[in-house]
Order: C-alpha cells, then structure tokens, then sequence
C-alpha cells in the first residue's frame, strides 16, 4: 500500500462501493415501502368506492345467490379479491366469519385478515399486510354498520376487506435489487480500472519529478522539470521549474561570488607580502620605506573595507540585519554625511553639494541604515568620478515618495553595464574597490521598501533612492 496507484485504487473502490451501498439500502426499502403503500392506498379507494353495493346489498336482505354475485361484481369493479365477514357477538368478543368471498374456490383459511380485525376494534377503515401460503397479502377493510331497530344504536353487522397479492410488488423489488447490484459489480470494476490508470499516470508524472528533483538535489542544474499539464501536477511542475532556474542561477552567482571574493582577497594579500618583503631590505632609504608603509596602509585598509562590506551583504542575505524604523530629517542626515567626506574632497579636490528644500524632508526609516546608503552613493561618485568633479546630494518629495539622488559628471556608465552595476563585485571600469557597495545598498534600499535605481550617460549618472513617504 506504499504505492500511490493502489492507494487510488482502494480509495476510488471503497467510495464506489460506499455509494452503492448507500444507494441499496436506500433505495430498495424506500422502492418497496413506496409500492405497498401505493397499493394499499389503491385498495383503500377501491373499498371505500365500491363496499357501498355490497352494504345496500345487505340492507335490503338480499339472498345469498344475489349478495354473492354482488360481491364478484365489486372484485371485477376493484381487480382485487372482495371478502364479506360477519361478525359473531360471544363470550371471547366479536368473531368474524366469511359470508361471501369473490374467490370462492380458493381457500382462504389461512388468512387472519388483521385488518378486519382492527376495522372492527376501531369500527373504522384499516389497512394490514399478512403473510399468506402464496406470498404476502396486503387488505383494505371497511366496517358496514347498521340502525339497530330497538335500540336505535349503529351497531356492527359486517366487514367488507378487499385484498390483493404482493407477489408482483416483491418481483419489481427483487428485479431493481438485482439491476442494482449488477450495476454496483460493474461500476466497482470500472471505478478501479479508471483509478488504476489515473493513478499510473499520476504515478509516472510524479516519478519523473522524483527523477528530476534528485538530479537537482545532485548538483545537475541542466535538468529540466517537464510542464506536462495545467493541473496541480503541471503547475507543481513549473514551479520547481522555477525553483531549479533560481538555484542555478544561485549556484553559478555563488561560484562567481567566491571566485570574485577570492580574488578581491588575493590582490591585497599578495601586495602586503611584497610590501614585507621590499621592507625587509636593510637598504632600503626612509623615503621609501614611508612609501611602502602608505602602501600598506592602503592595502590594509582595503582588506578592512572589504571584510566589512563582504560581513554586511553577509548578514543582510541572512536576513540578521534588523531595521529601527523612526522619523528621519533626511535633509539634515543628508548635511551630516556631507561633512563625513570633507577630508575626501580635499584629497580628491572636488565638491559635494547638497540640495534640499527650505521645507523639511521627513521618512520613516532607519537613520543609520538610510545615512550608510548615501555613504554608499557619495564613496561610489568619488571612486569612479576624476577629481575635481562636482558631486551632488539632492532630497525632496515626487508623487508622494521621499526621494534622495547622488548626481555626478563622470563619464557614466556603460548600458550594457546598468543591469548589473547592483551585483556584488562588479565594476564598471576596473578602478580600485570591492564592488560590493551598491549591491549592499540595493538590497538595504529594499528592505526599508524602497527603491534604488540608476540612470548614466556620458558626463551625468544619477543614482536615484525612493522611499514611501
């Protein structure tokens, strides 16, 4: 029962046969109950409609010969056998006896006639059903009353019961009983051949899957998950489809993340251990032995920065980077950071201007993450800009968003680039840095909800971040 096909099997038979079975013992009492009642209703009207002949008939002290024929009429008149019961008064109560019977030749002394019984208890119209040699009988009964002349009472002469025989009702019972399990025999084999190759189908779809799945838990990206349908199989399909195209797209980002990082490792280190070395010289003058000390310096700084964009985007993929959303003065922030970089400019000679409104610009974010994307945009100007470059740093509101721009006059970006300038380690022009700044900056731009986008043409590049007001 491991298997999916005849677990779809037993579940499509036992419905199957639960139906039916419902559907038997349902329908066959409910059938037979709805035709003895039927029945018996038909004779109740038959009895009510025709026993007046009979007790006028005995009214006018009709002889034996004439009520006998008066009762076949009435038997003719209903297709049903009629029976005429007196009614004996003694010691034990009211005994009934046949006076008349349609079927004269037949006995019928087998025949307790219950509803006579209770047609002369009750001294009204009743129904019963007997069991008779030849099957069941169901009756009709009518209680025939006449004016006792002394007493001036209605007293109870006679009962009229019509009868008729059950048999044909049982037959149609018995033949719907049998049509119905023949149809239940046929319609559980057809339910499980049909669940048997649904299930074979489903079946195989589901181990191609399995196939495909363990070939990409394996490490074979190339593998393909085949879109065979729009059900729930097809659509389970395509998104494990997708799910395979974003881990190879993952994958081959990561290999390129740790190619890229160790490179972006090795540079340095290799450039430390030939500074070592240049230092260890005995002849080396003062001059360049501070040089080289600059250099490593550099270096140095760079392994840092490096190590600390690289723990950044780090945490930022692993989602540990939490957000302290508050009301920020974006202008004010935006004039804070400006003067971080004073000591930059200089070196750089160029300048950072910083345009606001006179209104104040407000947003709620996180101030600290908000100033590390404009350290971002500002340190990337300055990186890829030649010196003496005018850099600005705008804030404001657009169509309902708070948005800070970088603007500088460099030489722009490629477009072939602007796709990709927010992947971590990717320069544009191969100048020094670890490529990881606008990348930590996007996704940043993004967890606060916002935006980070980039527009470059020769001599203007603007770098755009939107946020919900």
């Amino acid at each position: 029962m491991r298997s999916l096909a005849n677990r779809l099997a037993l579940i499509f038979f036992l419905i199957t046969l639960g139906a039916m079975a419902i559907v038997y013992v349902v329908v066959v009492p409910t059938l037979k109950q709805s035709l003895v009642t039927e029945r018996t209703d038909r004779l109740a009207a038959s009895a009510e409609r025709f026993s007046g002949v009979i007790e006028r008939a005995i009214d006018s002290n009709a002889p034996v010969a004439v009520l006998d024929a008066v009762v076949r009429q009435a038997a003719d008149q209903a297709n049903a056998r009629v029976t005429l019961l007196g009614v004996n008064r003694g010691t034990f109560g009211p005994q009934p006896f046949v006076k008349s019977d349609s079927n004269a030749g037949t006995d019928i002394g087998d025949l307790e006639f219950p509803a006579a019984a209770q047609a002369i208890e009750s001294r009204r119209p009743a129904t019963a059903t007997e069991s008779a040699g030849d099957g069941r009988v169901v009756q009709a009964a009518r209680p025939l009353l006449f004016r006792d002349p002394e007493s001036g009472r209605e007293v109870l002469g006679s009962v009229v019961v019509f009868s008729d025989q059950l048999g044909d009702v049982e037959a149609n019972v018995a033949l719907v009983r049998d049509r119905i399990l023949i149809a239940a025999l046929l319609a559980l084999a057809a339910a499980v051949l049909a669940a048997f190759l649904v299930a074979q189908s489903l079946g195989r779809r589901v181990a191609r899957l399995e196939h495909v799945a363990r070939r990409v838990a394996g490490g074979d990206y190339s593998a393909r998950f085949a879109v065979d349908g729009d059900d729930e199989l097809g659509r389970l399909a395509a998104a494990l489809d997708g799910m395979q195209r974003q881990l190879a797209e993952l994958d081959t980002a990561r290999r390129r993340f740790i190619a890229t990082a160790s490179h972006e490792l090795r540079t340095p280190i290799f450039s430390l251990g030939g500074f070592l070395e240049l230092l260890e010289d005995e002849d080396l003058d003062e001059e360049d032995r501070a040089r080289f000390l600059d250099r490593l310096r550099e270096q140095v700084d760079r392994l840092g920065k490096l190590a600390t964009d690289l723990l950044d985007l780090s945490r930022l993929d692993s989602g540990a980077v939490q957000l302290r959303p508050e009301e920020t003065n974006v202008g004010r922030l935006a004039g804070t950071v400006a003067d971080e970089f004073v000591p930059a400019l200089a070196a750089h000679g160029s300048e950072l201007r910083v345009e606001v409104g006179e209104r104040p610009v407000t947003v709620v974010c996180d101030p600290e993450r908000l100033a590390q994307i404009m350290r971002i945009l500002v340190d990337n100007a300055l990186t890829h800009t030649e010196p003496g470059t005018t850099v600005t740093l705008a804030a404001g509101r657009e169509a309902g968003r708070v948005t800070i721009a970088v603007q500088d006059g460099g030489a722009g970006i490629p477009r072939a680039d602007l796709p990709r300038v927010f992947e971590p380690f990717y320069t544009s022009d191969g100048r020094r840095g670890s490529g990881l700044g606008l990348a930590i900056a996007h996704e940043l731009a993004e967890r606060m909800g916002g935006d980070l986008a980039v527009e470059s043409r020769p001599g203007r590049t603007v770098f755009t971040l939107g946020l919900p007001a």
